[in-house]
């Protein structure tokens, strides 16, 4: 009889993007079930990140719970973000989430589109 293969997590944290996360929903003006994050069509380099406020849980959402924060990842974006690591990096000029997918193949030089590939079966 085979066995089940262990289902991979899509997505993890840093403490940093946790606790900036915790603190964001905080401050939110209305009840907040989680963070959705997920990539939409454009950019110069074909792709971008997304993150927005769900108030509630879609059935076909991907759930993970790290580090005392829920994130949604929208199902369509599942295969493009497998393995990333969600950071926040704060610099002398700027604040921002940072995505590092092993998916990424290309960026364009402003940082605000990305070229991605799905995720490949692992050997």
């Amino acid at each position: 009889m085979a066995t089940a293969r262990p289902r991979p997590q899509v997505m993890r944290l840093t403490e940093a993007a946790a606790e900036r996360i915790k603190a964001v929903m905080a401050k939110a003006d209305r009840p907040i079930a989680a963070v959705r994050v997920g990539v939409k069509n454009g950019g110069c380099a074909g792709m971008a990140y997304t993150m927005e406020y769900a108030e509630t849980i879609n059935p076909l959402d991907e759930v993970i719970e790290d580090k005392g924060v829920r994130i949604l990842i929208d199902p369509k974006a599942v295969l493009f973000l497998l393995g990333t690591e969600m950071d926040y990096k704060v610099d002398k000029l700027s604040a921002q989430f940072v995505f590092n997918n092993p998916n990424q193949t290309s960026a364009c030089g402003c940082g605000e589109s990305v070229q991605l590939e799905p995720a490949r079966e692992a050997q």
